[in-house]
């Protein structure tokens, strides 16, 4: 399947890299995938085929890019169970259980958002994205839970994707993090990139990377005997880059319960609570939860805001947390 995307090119981009250019609108592609489709004859400027990513462009130049899906793979609708809070003729919500990833890709063609949403919904979804990702307007990591909206028109899905560029749209997320933050109020500005040693891991960049700002507020500090430190955090996202609270979190030297690829490898104990540490082997993935959802409803223009209950794994762990320091 293409699906051509025309751009015209303003006075503020005038003079930037042809590939920076469509990565700051591409979002969802990577520089590296952008720049394959500039060498394979995919991208037209002023109606002329370009193959170097690395041109300059000048304003008023126009550019159309013609995405070729990764693979032709037909996405296999699935039955899987969805956990929708709400849904209309443009939207629904849906609260995403912790191990589900959001869209096919790595392999994963089978049991992610998308296959779920296309058994239910059919061609009943926004495709903007492409056939890939289907309704998905924003993302959330695998063995993350929580909220998010789907779109189920083109219209629907420019409206929230305006939103998101803006950071108009509220998103929070209650997490337990080891330690205490200092300040225990925040917000937390930096660049972020990709690890240069590990390209599946992203990182705080000095020079290089994409503004991430992230609010943040310690909601109780767990000071238990035979326990390390741990605070119940909630974040406020102004951006959303990728793993953006766990690099930001690891930024202020802290990792969230459970993140094994960005959590601390040794954390020490003197005596250990065998109650808390069989919880702690129940959780599987990080004790991060996109809790909070607030934005713009697309057609009624109503201001829309969704509340989710923690998951299970999580509100033990939470619970016994409470338990154990009244």
């Amino acid at each position: 399947m293409n699906n051509t995307i025309k751009f015209s090119v303003d006075n503020k981009n005038s003079a930037k890299r042809l590939d920076v250019f469509l990565t700051e609108k591409l979002k969802k592609f990577t520089r590296s995938y952008l720049k394959k489709i500039i060498e394979n004859n995919q991208v037209k400027l002023n109606n002329k085929i370009t193959t170097s990513s690395s041109t300059k462009i000048k304003f008023n130049d126009q550019i159309s890019i013609k995405l070729i899906e990764r693979n032709n793979l037909n996405i296999v609708p699935k039955k899987i169970k969805l956990d929708i809070k709400y849904e209309d003729k443009d939207i629904l919500v849906v609260n995403k259980p912790k191990g589900m990833v959001v869209h096919p890709g790595s392999g994963n063609y089978e049991n992610t958002l998308v296959n779920a949403l296309l058994f239910k919904y059919q061609n009943n979804l926004s495709n903007i994205n492409g056939s890939l990702r289907p309704g998905i307007v924003h993302r959330i990591d695998k063995e993350t839970s929580g909220l998010l909206v789907v779109a189920k028109n083109n219209f629907a899905h420019a409206y929230l994707g305006a939103q998101f560029s803006k950071h108009n749209i509220k998103r929070k997320y209650l997490c337990l993090a080891w330690g205490v933050i200092r300040p225990l109020k925040g917000k937390i500005i930096t660049l972020i990139t990709r690890d240069k040693k590990n390209r599946q891991l992203m990182t705080v960049g000095d020079i290089n990377g994409k503004k991430a700002i992230t609010n943040y507020k310690t909601i109780k500090v767990f000071n238990i005997k035979d326990i390390p430190k741990i605070s119940l955090i909630e974040c406020e996202l102004e951006t959303g880059r990728t793993h953006q609270i766990r690099v930001h979190l690891k930024y202020k030297g802290t990792s969230l319960l459970g993140d094994k690829q960005y959590g601390k490898k040794n954390i020490k104990y003197k005596k250990v609570n065998n109650k808390f540490l069989n919880h702690l082997d129940n959780l599987t993935g990080q004790a991060l939860h996109a809790k909070t959802l607030d934005f713009i409803h697309p057609s009624t223009k109503k201001l829309m805001s969704f509340n989710s209950d923690l998951p299970e794994s999580f509100k033990k762990i939470l619970n016994l947390l409470n338990n154990l320091s009244s």
